[in-house]
């Protein structure tokens, strides 16, 4: 198996460090963090507490955020 050698920023490097387990190379913590599957019953009820003010200034956001993408894409 080949290597590469990559640039991250530190506080990349210190976020790998701090899910880093003993004896574990970072190739390791990588594999074990980004190949983990999550299970969409997990998020089940996250919304409860949410008021329908909240859920409304959310929803603007996504539509504006959604517009100057498309924008954006429009500008290319």
């Amino acid at each position: 198996m080949g290597t590469k050698t990559i640039s991250i920023m530190d506080d990349a490097y210190k976020l790998l460090l701090i899910n880093k387990i003993k004896n574990e190379s970072f190739s390791d913590v990588l594999r074990r963090l980004l190949s983990k599957k999550r299970d969409i019953m997990e998020f089940a009820g996250v919304w409860k507490n949410v008021s329908e003010e909240e859920i409304k200034e959310l929803k603007n956001e996504i539509k504006k955020i959604r517009r100057k993408s498309t924008e954006d894409l429009l500008k290319k």
